[in-house]
């Protein structure tokens, strides 16, 4: 294997590789809206054509929603198999007017290239393409086998493929699953993610009486169904940040000293975490870090309200129904089902009377913690080390990828979650940007990791 030949042609092939990246941000492929069912479909053929172009058996595979991408270089006997997991579909890019460039129209400022999609997730897995595709130009033969799993709804929950997945289990066995949609701990700081918080998301709606009501008529005589909610919201967590759901920290996977001690030792600041996040003071459980309760510990957020009346003026009115969109963000061992039955459970304990509930659930996924000392997670390390001049640190990440968890399940394989984007980089916000610096890092790291793992020996 002549490596120094592989990275030679990384190096001279980096306009190529920023001008690629660049057409496929211009595809809006946003799996929310149905009005780009067609762009998410394009994105999908623009990324199975280079897959196919570089020689890799290749395959779109239809869902009941958006398609699967499906490519693999030749079997290597002997040698693991690693499995490249990312997604094509993004975000919704409103509000679009605090867009500074348009969100499809790929843009680099002061060193980052901005666009939807930009490190969410079609910049980060498409390092790992670059370095294979460039790999095969070369006509060395890659030291392992390579597979790719893309997918269109990893946005909206991955239902699809998590209905699919023990269907594709032979076709998809791998001794290792490589994503690359989280972040580095800090700039120039790479990271080696090994745990992800689980999801659970719901819509809860109160009903009152049967239309708007006039205020001054009717106010005092009935429950209005926006403080109902207000009480409701307000009996699931307590002022010190602890949820009061029975029994919601039954199956909390508890933090270990080693951990602790470990993410004491990086470095951080709360006063500016504070201020790049644009807030005066941080808030959490008490008895916790910043990091522990980001990465370590479960959550509940409120994600939107609706009630009454939203337009200019005042309407002096008792509303008939107010609903709010809520999540919860779960640890190992956190089971979203069970979650479901605790929190109707304590909704139909606290609901006030004179009104009606709907809690109707989303989806959920269960978190996930890989071994950061597997032999993988140490040719991961040698691989970053080698592209980015320091080693990585090992952290966790708050955030959720739903189908991590199931690859763990199905396929019986490990997870390295290597991530090239930084904290700032606003993957659900306007203005979401991808270092073009750590972008064409990521393509050297990924090609250093294939010689790292190609280096293992299967089931040694």
């Amino acid at each position: 294997m002549n490596l120094s030949n592989i990275l030679n042609t990384l190096d001279t092939s980096s306009e190529r590789h920023l001008d690629e990246l660049c057409q496929w941000l211009k595809i809006p492929s946003v799996s929310s809206d149905s009005m780009h069912r067609s762009d998410v479909a394009d994105a999908a053929k623009w990324v199975a054509e280079k897959l196919k172009k570089a020689g890799m058996a290749t395959e779109i595979l239809p869902t009941d929603g958006h398609p699967l991408v499906i490519a693999e270089t030749p079997a290597v006997p002997g040698a693991p198999v690693a499995l490249v997991y990312g997604h094509y579909d993004v975000q919704p890019a409103e509000p679009l007017a605090d867009w500074i460039s348009g969100a499809f129209e790929p843009t680099i400022r002061d060193g980052n290239l901005y666009a939807r999609g930009a490190t969410d997730d079609k910049g980060q897995v498409l390092t790992h393409i670059q370095s294979v595709c460039d790999w095969l130009a070369t006509g060395e033969p890659l030291p392992l086998q390579i597979k790719f799993l893309i997918e269109g709804e990893e946005e909206v929950g991955s239902e699809n493929l998590e209905r699919l997945l023990p269907g594709l289990s032979d076709r998809l066995a791998c001794d290792c699953v490589v994503i690359s949609d989280s972040s580095q701990y800090a700039k120039d700081k790479p990271a080696i993610t090994y745990g992800l918080r689980g999801i659970a998301t719901y819509e809860l709606e109160i009903r009152g009486p049967s239309q708007d009501l006039h205020s001054g008529s009717f106010g005092g005589a009935v429950m209005n169904p926006a403080i109902a909610l207000c009480h409701l919201l307000s009996s699931i967590v307590d002022s010190k940040g602890r949820i009061q759901i029975e029994g919601y920290y039954d199956d909390v996977q508890e933090l270990s000293a080693a951990e602790r001690t470990a993410w004491s030792n990086l470095a951080h600041s709360d006063e500016a975490f504070a201020k790049e996040i644009g807030v005066d003071a941080l808030f959490g459980e008490e008895g916790f870090t910043t990091n522990e309760r980001r990465w370590g510990r479960p959550t509940f957020d409120i994600n939107g309200l609706t009630s009454g009346h939203q337009g200019e003026g005042v309407k002096t009115i008792i509303p008939a129904f107010a609903s709010a969109k809520i999540s919860f963000r779960l640890v190992p061992n956190q089971d979203p089902k069970k979650l479901t039955k605790a929190l109707q459970a304590h909704i139909d304990k606290h609901l006030p009377t004179g009104v009606k509930v709907t809690l109707s659930p989303d989806h959920g996924a269960a978190g996930m913690a890989a071994d950061p000392q597997s032999r993988y997670a140490e040719a991961a390390s040698r691989a970053i080390e080698s592209a980015f001049g320091t080693p990585p640190v090992l952290i966790r990440e708050g955030g959720s990828i739903p189908i991590v968890s199931r690859f763990q399940d199905v396929l019986q394989c490990d997870c390295l979650l290597l991530g090239w984007g930084l904290s700032d980089d606003k993957p659900h916000s306007p203005n979401e940007k991808f270092c073009v610096q750590d972008y064409h890092r990521g393509i050297k790291a990924s090609a250093m990791l294939w010689a790292e793992l190609g280096s293992l020996r299967k089931g040694v």
